[in-house]
C-alpha cells in the first residue's frame, strides 16, 4: 500500500503523485462517488492562508505552476470533486512552501511524489513549517479517473492522513480510483514529468531528486472574469 498513497506501493506520510499532460477542458472520466470517511476534527492553525475561505469559484478558477529544474508543469483544479484537497495545495504553493523540496520518490512507468516540506534544499524547517507539513485533510474519494496526468493526494493506510504530500500519474492506474483524492490535472509539461519519472532511482529514491524551484498560484487562462 502507498503509505501515502499506495496501494501495492509503499508511499512516505509526507508523500504524494501526479499525471497526465495538454489536459482537455471537457470534465475527467468518472464513476460512482464513494462514501467518505469520517471528517477529521482539524489542526488549529494561528495563520490564516490565502485560500483559507475561498469559495468553490475563486477555487476552480485558480491554476498551478510547478518551475522545476526539469522545466514547468502546468495544473489545473477539480475543487468540484476534492474541494479541501485542492485548497490545501493551493495553500501550499501560495505561501511557499512548495519551494525547493523535491519529488523525492518515483516509481518508473506509475507516478513522481513530491510535496515533501522536510526535503526543502536548505533543510530549514522552522517549527511553524512542521506543524503545516502534519496537519491533515480529509479523505475525498470522488469520481475523477486516475489516468495519466491525474494529480491526486498521498496518504498512509490509514483514512484522513494526507497532509502535504501529491503523486502525478503517469500510467493508469485504476486501483486508486474512489479510494484518494484525485483534485487536478496536468495541463502542461507532462514531458516534464515523464523526465523525472525516468531518472535512475534505487528503491524508488532518485539517484538524484529534482526540485521545485518556485510554485507558483495565478487565474486559470481560461477563467471567466
Amino acid at each position: 500500500m502507498f503509505t501515502k498513497l499506495f496501494l501495492p506501493f509503499t508511499i512516505v506520510l509526507v508523500g504524494g503523485i501526479l499525471t497526465f499532460g495538454q489536459a482537455p477542458t471537457s470534465t475527467p472520466a468518472a464513476k460512482e462517488t464513494p462514501k467518505a470517511n469520517a471528517r477529521p476534527t482539524p489542526l488549529p492553525s494561528s495563520i490564516p492562508e490565502p485560500f483559507d475561505k475561498a469559495d468553490m469559484k475563486t477555487l476552480a478558477s485558480q491554476c498551478v505552476s510547478l518551475d522545476t529544474e526539469a522545466g514547468v508543469i502546468g495544473m489545473e483544479m477539480f475543487p468540484e470533486h476534492a474541494p479541501e484537497s485542492v485548497r490545501n495545495f493551493l495553500n501550499l504553493a501560495a505561501t511557499g512552501l512548495f519551494d525547493t523540496t523535491s519529488f523525492d520518490r518515483v516509481v518508473p512507468n506509475f507516478v513522481i511524489q513530491g510535496g515533501n516540506i522536510w526535503s526543502r534544499e536548505d533543510k530549514k524547517v522552522t517549527r511553524a513549517m512542521g506543524e503545516r507539513a502534519r496537519r491533515t485533510v480529509p479523505d475525498e474519494p470522488n469520481k475523477v479517473l486516475h489516468e495519466r496526468g491525474i494529480v491526486s493526494m498521498a496518504r498512509a493506510d490509514e483514512p484522513n492522513t494526507a497532509t502535504t504530500n501529491f503523486f502525478i500519474l503517469v500510467a493508469p492506474a485504476t486501483y486508486l480510483d474512489n479510494k484518494f483524492a484525485a483534485f487536478g490535472r496536468v495541463t502542461k509539461g507532462m514531458e516534464v514529468v515523464d523526465t523525472i519519472n525516468k531518472a535512475p532511482v534505487s528503491e524508488e529514491k532518485p539517484e538524484k531528486p529534482i526540485r521545485i524551484k518556485k510554485a507558483t498560484v495565478t487565474a486559470c487562462r481560461n477563467a471567466g472574469p
